[in-house]
């Protein structure tokens, strides 16, 4: 009976050391091994250099292909010694940190477990290098761009920066077979015409504005398919796709015209969730797309799932709405107004305060606030009574039966408000103003 057990068990643990592969045993292997430690947006160029350092020492081939416009240096990961070559870079966008700590942990899971048959696999099957943070110079101001102020997604043309360059360079001289072009999009884009963000969002890139179909674009639609069946049961309804429009100045187009079918991976924000969550997203999906291409498992999705993906969407969502507010109006003068706020959360590192501006004031009617509050029964002014689109959000809240003069010449005429709110949250009378 025992040695009935003991063959069980040895069957039970090569099973596991072969096809530790589903989602699911993705997401455990990330929770146990993950290396990345700090929320991506503050991780700075020296972050990634300890990192990197880790991943070396730990015997991963790591070089550097060239420096940044302030002469900081620029590296690339590689691992296997399979045919089909993938190429993958991220923060090109230098406040688009996400993937490069996903990255990170790819590789570090890879060389760990690179004694396991599914690792063994991969690495058997395809050559995998990755550019993680193209822009350190944007990713130490924590900026769109680089240092010359040149948006380096959409230098694949005229190439003017080292980091575009670089870039150009890497994929002419190696010819990779399949390229993963890996961003972060705005917080509030949405799922196609519902309120939901979009977490993640893909986009299977055409080579040129006819939309010439290809055998690479239609495996890349597969792979989407795989990804998204991936990560859907972690974040059901929040996954989305961007319209295929040809960029003729963007590296993913280019990446695809020139030879080098693309994918594009946006992650995004869904309310409540923090920045690893969306780490561990990207590594289950892109070690999805490795393995099923590693194992062929990538021929049995179904591409035209990928079309089923809802396309994104932007100018609905709120992460704040105060509805029915009554505010001064321009005129005439000494009235007021009932208005609906948009209120916003700008994008910038976990580690300091984000700015929260006033987006739009008016009838807000087809748009949905991450965070809404009926505030019929208030009159709203801000501190420097300047309320209007791109004002702060420092909000004084009084009740309408106090019956304050909005249009007070002298701010200091107004009285003690009944709630403050600034910074994006309720810094007096928390709970005042009702939910919705």
């Amino acid at each position: 009976m025992k040695s009935v057990i003991l063959v069980i068990f040895v069957l039970l643990l090569q099973s596991m050391n072969t096809n530790a592969q589903t989602p699911a045993e993705l997401a455990s292997i990330w929770d146990k091994e993950h290396v990345s430690n700090m929320q991506p947006s503050n991780v700075r160029h020296k972050d990634l250099q300890k990192y990197l350092n880790h991943l070396k020492a730990s015997g991963i081939n790591i070089v550097e292909v060239g420096r940044s416009n302030a002469n900081r240096e620029i590296y690339q990961m590689e691992f296997g010694s399979g045919p089909l070559k993938v190429f993958l870079w991220s923060q090109m966008h230098g406040d688009e940190p996400t993937a490069t700590s996903a990255l990170i942990d790819i590789f570090e899971v890879f060389q760990k477990d690179r004694g396991k048959d599914w690792v063994k696999r991969i690495a058997s099957t395809m050559t995998i290098r990755a550019v993680p943070m193209l822009n350190p110079d944007g990713a130490e101001a924590y900026v769109r761009r680089n240092l010359q102020g040149i948006d380096i997604n959409r230098d694949a043309v005229d190439l003017k920066t080292p980091e575009a360059r670089l870039l150009k360079r890497l994929r002419d001289e190696w010819s990779p077979d399949i390229g993963f072009n890996l961003h972060n999009q705005n917080s509030l884009t949405t799922v196609g015409d519902t309120a939901k963000q979009a977490g993640i969002s893909f986009l299977v890139v055409y080579g040129d504005a006819a939309k010439t179909p290809s055998s690479g674009h239609e495996r890349n639609r597969r792979l989407v398919s795989g990804m998204n069946d991936a990560i859907a049961t972690y974040m059901p309804g929040h996954i989305g796709r961007y319209d295929d429009e040809f960029s003729p100045t963007a590296f993913g187009d280019n990446f695809s015209a020139w030879g080098t079918p693309a994918i594009l991976i946006e992650t995004g924000t869904i309310n409540g969730k923090d920045e690893m969550f969306f780490v561990k997203m990207n590594f289950i999906a892109i070690v999805t797309a490795l393995r099923s291409l590693a194992d062929g498992s990538e021929k049995t999705f179904i591409a035209t799932n990928y079309d089923r993906i809802p396309e994104n969407s932007s100018g609905r969502l709120y992460n704040f709405v105060f509805r029915n507010a009554t505010v001064a109006a321009a005129e005439p003068a000494g009235s007021t107004a009932v208005v609906d706020i948009g209120v916003n959360i700008e994008r910038r590192r976990a580690e300091l305060v984000s700015p929260v501006t006033v987006r739009k004031i008016g009838d807000l009617s087809g748009g949905v606030g991450l965070n809404e509050y009926d505030a019929s029964g208030f009159m709203i002014t801000s501190r420097d009574r300047s309320l209007k689109p791109g004002s702060t959000s420092e909000l004084f809240f009084f009740r309408i039966s106090r019956k304050v003069d909005l249009n007070a010449a002298d701010p200091k005429e107004l009285p003690q408000p009944d709630a403050v709110f600034a910074d994006g949250k309720w810094i007096k009378g928390a709970g005042t103003v009702p939910a919705k």
